[in-house]
């Protein structure tokens, strides 16, 4: 079966099944992994969550996924055997080889986003190479989607290369945009020539705050178009590594009009929007006394060939 251990809710309690026990109770773990294209999450959660981790991706996804995910389980106080279930998400969902199911980054920033906040009508993803923008409706699910991985444009790594090209550490470029008076004017939205004007003004002695200013602004009006395709509402939800960043925050906000709301950890919505799914499928097969299968629970390094 390739790995996979059926698992039948009759007699629960069996060893192996992803339940410790707690005095008389039984707890069951949840687990959920987000490969991204520049970082990997993972969330364990219970009633709620006990422990997440944060790690940069590698080209290697499988072996990272295995040393994320030890890493969660060490922190969570709680052995791999005891998870329940284990879903993955991101553009890397398919080289998780403990998972035991995968759902789109749609679905699972959508379902971690309305758990924490059931207010939320729009979701702004800001990542490290992608940037993704998810109409919520009045019952929380995904009502429409655009997303852009074709273009550093309108990611995290333009702000990256430009920070690069000044000298800054990237997490400090946010901030020092706070500062302008006056942005500067970037006209170019491409990476590569946006890098070269911010190079050429900076040589005619513009001051760095107000050029991060212009490319904070810059970056936040083509990710306003982009997110004006869909049909904007309150409230607006900001997510991925541009959650970090105060600058992008502000212009974001300044352009659409409107409050935009940020999580206590805008990077791991993912994650936890995959553990909750896992917890929802288990509960749902539960109620129904249905057999659901799991890979056995073994973290090990393997080869990429």
């Amino acid at each position: 079966m390739n790995g996979l251990v059926t698992q039948s809710l009759k007699g629960k309690g069996g060893k192996g099944m992803g339940y410790r026990r707690t005095g008389s109770a039984l707890t069951a773990y949840y687990a959920g992994i987000d490969i991204g294209s520049t970082m990997t999450k993972v969330v364990i959660l219970e009633d709620g969550i006990l422990a997440s981790i944060i790690g940069p991706t590698g080209p290697e996804h499988r072996r990272l996924a295995n040393k994320v995910m030890n890493e969660a389980v060490i922190k969570a106080g709680v052995p791999f055997q005891a998870i329940t279930y284990v879903v993955a998400t991101g553009y890397g969902r398919i080289n998780v080889p403990f998972a035991d199911n995968q759902f789109t980054e749609i679905t699972c920033h959508a379902k971690g986003i309305t758990t924490l906040f059931p207010e939320a009508r729009t979701i702004i993803d800001v990542g490290g190479q992608d940037l993704k923008a998810i109409r919520i409706d009045a019952t929380g699910r995904t009502s429409d989607f655009v997303m852009n991985d074709k273009c550093a444009a309108g990611t995290g790594r333009f702000i990256e290369v430009i920070a690069d090209t000044l000298g800054i550490p990237l997490d400090q470029v946010g901030d020092l945009s706070l500062q302008s008076k006056k942005p500067a004017t970037i006209s170019n939205i491409c990476t590569i020539w946006a890098q070269q004007e911010v190079a050429a003004r900076l040589a005619e002695g513009v001051p760095v705050p107000e050029l991060l200013a212009g490319v904070h602004k810059s970056l936040a009006d083509r990710i306003i178009r982009m997110v004006n395709r869909l049909k904007v509402e309150d409230a607006v939800i900001l997510t991925g590594g541009g959650g970090k960043n105060r600058g992008l925050l502000k212009f974001l906000s300044e352009q659409l009009g409107r409050k935009i709301l940020v999580p206590g950890e805008p990077l791991i919505t993912g994650a936890l929007g995959a553990a909750l799914l896992g917890k929802e499928f288990v509960e749902k097969a539960k109620r129904n006394n249905s057999p659901y299968e799991t890979k056995k629970r073994i973290l090990e390094e393997i080869e990429i060939l």
